[in-house]
């Protein structure tokens, strides 16, 4: 349980990090978050936890697919809320775009054999 705790609070840090960055530099604080610390914690995780090998490398290949379709959101979130769009239904419009560009790579890598 307390390894659960460690895990959760390390992460919980990361996303403050981010947070009180982009108060004071929005760029710096974009650039924090680009990093992919939560994707190289949850592959020290995983590794700690299974040490499978053949399981971090897929999560690793998954985990750059998924980045692709997420992308967008970051130039449609930012157009809306400039157009006048609230932040609510901003975010909200850029999040249903990246789960349906999600529902659509996941068909696209299986036609090409690409399990996701």
């Amino acid at each position: 349980m307390f390894y659960a705790i460690v895990k959760a609070a390390l992460s919980g840090v990361l996303v403050m990090v981010v947070s009180e960055t982009a108060k004071r530099s929005p760029a710096f604080g974009a650039l924090v978050a680009s990093l992919p610390l939560i994707s190289v914690l949850g592959i020290v995780w995983l590794w700690r936890d299974t040490g499978d090998v053949e399981r971090i490398a897929a999560h690793a290949e998954a985990t750059f697919w998924y980045v692709l379709p997420s992308l967008p959101m970051f130039l449609v979130f930012p157009a809306l809320l400039r157009h006048g769009i609230g932040f609510w239904p901003a975010l909200g419009l850029g999040c249903a775009l990246t789960v349906i560009l999600y529902l659509i790579t996941v068909w696209i890598a299986s036609r090409f054999g690409i399990a996701l």
